[in-house]
């Protein structure tokens, strides 16, 4: 089965999202060369990227909001700590729970506030990195600059021999093209992905192995580098790549312009960490160790992925750190000037407005859940050591029985997970 590196990714999940972002960055493509008479895959990347986080800007603030909101927050937070510090039984637990899930409706914010941004953010990274590995297949504008010498090849007398010793030679071994396919549009396609993907120095092999296309090699290859170059860097080769082959060319500018990719990722994100306001949680606390494991691992991953995946991937990387410093300074101007106590009673009110369109009373959830907690805590007091062991034997019986679909067996899923974990 062969693979055509220039189809678009077929993928359930990311295959819309780089769609999307595919669509965007040929619109940003075509309005800077239309209005600018600019035609650069990487000031591309830069105008997707702030386009970008200015769409996600609402959710920056809202996440800031809860971040302040916490931080008001985590006195009471650590009192109901300290109120059911080493109590284990399941009375107090459920108290505990009770508690806090009352703490959180009296600001109007859920636990899980600030899980959206990063949701967002992780999904549209992995899609823009399969449009910047495949650009011609997204941006129409690049993929027609291929035209004249796809279209020069394909008339060459057994030009499907020298293209397969082409692809072997320059190690594109992942296009995995098949020259000989009676599809002559999958073949043009192969070439276009051979000559996207090929090294620099492939452009003086394919006008060794094409000698009559010498003109149109050499006015494709001008304009591709006009479209495909940033800084002096190809935007679809990484920069190990470009620092190997550097290297060895004794290139030592470019050597160094490829390594100023990842340490830009990795500055630029240390400088949006020290910009991003800190809930003040106790340092002492799990989740703080964690939190600060993450800020100092997150940096240090992002400058090691950077020598590895493309340099335009990289330039997205920066640049969406950059302008997150940029909107993280107004946004906490924005934050420092709010009235607490007026976010909190929107919140709330939203909250209550929200329940009530879903015909659930607050005061009915409270109810319930004392209930429930009494309940469960008469019943086991009530019962004898033996007839609890039997009870929880037959539900233990029951649950193994049970419907696959019904929410039982989801429940016995969960409980098996959760054993397996605390041994």
């Amino acid at each position: 089965m062969t693979t055509l590196i220039l189809t678009q990714y077929s993928g359930s999940i990311l295959g819309p999202i780089a769609k999307v972002l595919g669509l965007v960055m040929n619109w940003i493509y075509m309005f800077l060369s239309n209005v600018f008479g600019i035609e650069n895959i990487g000031l591309t990347i830069i105008g997707l990227t702030i386009l970008i986080y200015m769409c996600m800007l609402p959710l920056t603030i809202k996440q800031q909001k809860f971040s302040k909101l916490q931080q008001r927050m985590q006195p009471e937070i650590k009192a109901i700590q300290e109120k059911y510090k080493n109590r284990r039984d399941q009375e107090s637990q459920l108290a505990m729970n009770e508690e806090t899930q009352a703490l959180y409706a009296k600001y109007g914010i859920s636990p899980t506030g600030t899980c959206l941004p990063l949701l967002l953010q992780m999904p549209v990274f992995f899609a823009l990195y399969r449009v910047i590995y495949n650009v011609p297949a997204y941006v129409s504008g690049v993929k027609a600059a291929f035209s004249g010498i796809v279209e020069g090849i394909a008339a060459t007398p057994g030009f499907q021999g020298i293209m397969e010793t082409f692809v072997k030679d320059m190690n594109l071994g992942q296009i995995q093209a098949d020259f000989n396919n009676p599809d002559l549009e999958a073949v043009k396609n192969y070439i276009v992905d051979a000559v996207y993907k090929m090294p620099t120095t492939g452009w003086d092999a394919l006008r060794d192995a094409f000698p009559g296309l010498q003109d149109t090699i050499q006015s494709t290859e001008v304009q591709l580098n006009h479209m495909n170059t940033f800084l002096g860097l190809n935007i679809s080769d990484s920069p190990f790549a470009v620092i190997t082959s550097s290297l060895a060319a004794h290139s030592y500018l470019l050597v160094l312009v490829a390594l100023l990719i990842p340490l830009a990722s990795y500055g630029s994100q240390m400088l949006n960490l020290k910009l991003m306001p800190q809930a003040d949680a106790d340092p002492d606390s799990a989740m703080a160790r964690q939190m600060k494991t993450m800020n100092y691992t997150m940096p240090l991953f992002s400058l090691f992925l950077c020598f590895t995946v493309p340099v335009g991937l990289g330039i997205y990387w920066v640049f969406s750190s950059l302008t997150r410093c940029v909107q993280q300074f107004f946004v906490n101007k924005h934050i420092r000037n709010l009235d607490l106590d007026e976010v909190i009673a929107k919140n709330v009110e939203k909250r209550k407005k929200k329940l009530e369109k879903m015909g659930i009373d607050e005061n009915q959830i409270r109810s319930a859940a004392r209930m429930r907690t009494k309940s469960n805590v008469q019943l086991s007091s009530a019962m004898s050591r033996e007839e609890r062991e039997s009870k929880i034997a037959k539900a233990y019986e029951y649950r193994k029985t049970a419907n696959p679909n019904s929410l039982t067996a989801k429940a016995n899923l969960v409980k098996d997970f959760n054993e397996r974990n605390n041994k």
